[in-house]
């Protein structure tokens, strides 16, 4: 039996890059045979997109040989009425009662608005319905305070905690898997005192320009650890190029050879630092940032152009001397350059210094 499993999706718009990606989690779990396809809450990015969305959800979550488990997150905790129909093969779990397919007993913990000492309190109730004769699975979405996070992990949560819970609290537990969402970076496991899991599978496509990196669901057969699958969803990537004047080549060709392994469904956040020598290179900094939103027009999100000309610099007399004497030394290519480098930074310094007198 395997299941798939993720979450924070944030569903607003029908064929957008966050719909595509859940097409493509669908058709996984068709060419993988899974049995139950787990979304741990925020399908949807709120009520009103749920409610636009349903018809289509509908569709696409119906004549499926998998079920589908939705629990609430704390951007959809209110779309899932008892009353609303999301699909024949949809299965709305948003109280504490178990679900049970084969060899496994699924319950739900979904989003509310509580504090650590009453998610505690509901989660040792979960004593009442666990079983020794099936795997126990527990899905659940909220803030892991155990995880080492920054507030980027969680998209645009801010600073308010949600639903707070630590590993600590499903200790002597018969649970074998927490399925989770709300943690939005990254794949992260961790293990359970029990020896089970506690998995976040992360968004499985970029929902903030601050997620960067190809995205990642949870796909795992019962019994067995659970396992990151590489997904082709929409996602950033960051590009960083550090131009060299002192390499032969093009700063133009530099940043085309960095683009080249930008996946096709990323968008590059790209940083360029560095600096050129407009006389030898034979181009501008405007010429050459120009030039590179040519070959980026349409693949980047974000730029940043921090690299300077230093064509005054390195025509120096004094730093010619520099670099003479720097050569003669002998140096290791990395403890040369890094010298060079001072040097450029304490002669553009001496530059704005003489500027302003």
């Amino acid at each position: 039996m395997r299941i798939l499993h993720t979450a924070d999706l944030h569903l607003k718009e029908y064929g957008d890059e966050r719909w595509q990606a859940l097409e493509e989690l669908v058709k996984i779990g068709g060419k993988e045979k899974i049995s139950i396809f787990v979304i741990s809450g925020d399908l949807f990015d709120k009520g009103t997109d749920a409610e636009s969305l349903r018809p289509q959800i509908r569709q696409i979550f119906s004549g499926k040989s998998f079920k589908i488990l939705i629990i609430p997150g704390n951007h959809d905790k209110d779309s899932y009425r008892s009353d609303l129909y999301f699909g024949e093969d949809t299965i709305i779990l948003n109280n504490s009662l178990p679900f049970e397919y084969k060899k496994a007993r699924i319950i739900a913990l979904p989003f509310q608005p509580i504090g650590k000492e009453e998610v505690l309190r509901k989660i040792q109730a979960l004593k009442m319905v666990l079983t020794n004769d099936r795997k126990n699975i527990l899905l659940c979405h909220g803030e892991l305070l155990d995880s080492f996070f920054s507030r980027k992990d969680f998209g645009e949560e801010g600073k308010e905690r949600y639903m707070p819970f630590k590993l600590s609290y499903f200790r002597d537990l018969n649970i074998d898997y927490v399925l989770a969402g709300h943690f939005h970076t990254s794949f992260d496991i961790k293990r359970l005192e029990n020896g089970g899991y506690f998995v976040y599978p992360g968004s499985p496509v970029s929902i903030a320009k601050k997620e960067t990196g190809q995205r990642k669901v949870n796909l795992f057969r019962l019994g067995e650890p659970p396992e990151e699958y590489l997904l082709d969803t929409f996602h950033f990537q960051e590009v960083r190029v550090e131009l060299d004047p002192f390499k032969s080549e093009s700063p133009l060709e530099l940043v085309k050879k960095h683009l080249e392994n930008l996946h096709l469904q990323a968008k590059a956040i790209l940083t360029i630092k560095g600096y050129i020598n407009s006389k030898k290179a034979k181009i501008t900094e405007t010429e050459l940032v120009n030039q590179i939103k040519e070959i980026t027009k349409g693949r980047c999100a974000e730029e940043d152009y921090q690299f300077r000309d230093i064509y005054s610099i390195l025509e120096n007399d004094l730093f010619k001397s520099f670099m003479d004497k720097l050569e003669q030394a002998g140096y290791e290519e990395k403890r040369a350059e890094e010298m060079r480098g001072l040097a450029i930074k304490a002669m553009m310094e001496a530059g704005m210094r003489e500027a302003e007198l």
